[in-house]
């Protein structure tokens, strides 16, 4: 009995991984070409009815990671963790407000979870790639996004 739920507990990350072998195999069906870059970000929730962050909420700190890449329409991030304090990144219509610190100075986005998967060990990065779509973006930092991509 305990062999079998180690095996239901496993079976959504056994899923997860097949899809995304999956979607390797496919092919890559991304529309905006992906850049190679390593820049800090910093990762809140975002209040749904407000636009306040939620990292107000009983103090909790938001993540600190990186990108893995970038592109016109989202951004490839590396971070320790899927949970702030009991909330999930990935929680089904949650926003997350990213601030990207581009060599220029600090912009913020707005965006979903479009995928996640635990990195492999064998990889250098530790925790979780997850995919953002980027849903908002002010035309100043759109426009300083959209110049440091071309360069």
């Amino acid at each position: 009995m305990k062999a079998r739920r180690q095996i239901d507990g496993d079976m959504p990350e056994l899923v997860r991984s097949i899809a995304n072998r999956l979607r390797v195999f496919i092919g890559n069906r991304r529309y905006a070409a992906r850049y190679q870059t390593r820049l800090p970000v910093v990762v809140a929730l975002e209040e749904q009815k407000t636009g306040i962050h939620r990292t107000d909420a009983g103090r909790l700190p938001p993540l600190r990671g990186h990108t893995r890449d970038i592109s016109t329409t989202g951004v490839g991030l590396i971070v320790p963790a899927i949970r702030i304090g009991d909330r999930y990144l990935t929680g089904e219509a949650q926003t997350l407000a990213v601030t990207l610190d581009l060599p220029t100075g600090p912009i913020q986005l707005h965006g979903i979870v479009t995928r996640y998967e635990p990195l492999d060990d064998d990889e250098e990065d530790v925790g979780y790639l997850i995919g953002v779509h980027i849903t908002g973006m002010t035309d100043t930092d759109r426009a300083r996004f959209t110049q440091h991509i071309r360069t």
